[in-house]
């Protein structure tokens, strides 16, 4: 099957539908070019609404751990963007959005990662990319995991997400901005 025919079966799909509040808009971007692949959790409301990925405060703060700009960001013959739930799946409780839906990554990931062939890093941004891809060899905690990133590559790096819990996050872990930084901007570097 063709990317252009998957992406459109992807766009299409209704099987959460009446679980979804705003109902469905799957948000992504993936070309067989990208090289580099950012899997996260799902889209916000923000995202719901413009259609496009990590298009909120998130998505200034994932960018600037990058250190990559909006142009190189959003070039998808560079860059692809994958959630783990496509769609926003609404407000959860104590402002947080819910959790990704369950269906889409065991419907799409498989079929849509076939179709990157240059891939050269992936990056798991959120416990729940975590927790889909890592499986067993993650650790017991997020924090955990992003700091034992380097047992991951050269395949994956995982990541906090960067929402705006994370600012208070990376003032109880200086080593992230110390060790995990640096190093993610380099591997970003390579694999672009």
């Amino acid at each position: 099957m063709s990317l252009t025919r998957l992406l459109h079966e992807v766009q299409a799909c209704r099987i959460c539908e009446a679980n979804l509040p705003f109902g469905p808009r799957p948000v992504l971007q993936l070309t067989a070019t990208a090289r580099l692949l950012i899997i996260g959790q799902a889209p916000g409301s923000k995202v719901h609404q413009s259609g496009i990925p990590w298009s909120d405060a998130s998505g200034d703060r994932l960018c600037d751990w990058l250190k990559l700009d909006r142009s190189v960001f959003y070039n998808a013959e560079k860059v692809a963007i994958l959630p783990i739930g496509f769609c926003y799946p609404g407000a959860g409780e104590n402002g947080a959005d819910k959790p990704p839906r369950t269906e889409c990554a065991p419907r799409w990931h498989k079929r849509l990662l076939e179709q990157l062939p240059d891939r050269k890093l992936t990056l798991l941004v959120g416990q729940y990319a975590q927790r889909h891809y890592l499986t067993s060899t993650r650790k017991n905690s997020m924090t955990e995991t992003v700091q034992a990133f380097s047992e991951y590559a050269p395949q994956y790096f995982p990541l906090p997400h960067p929402s705006w819990r994370s600012v208070v996050w990376m003032r109880k872990h200086p080593w992230f901005e110390e060790a995990v930084i640096p190093a993610l901007r380099k591997a970003v570097r390579k694999s672009i």
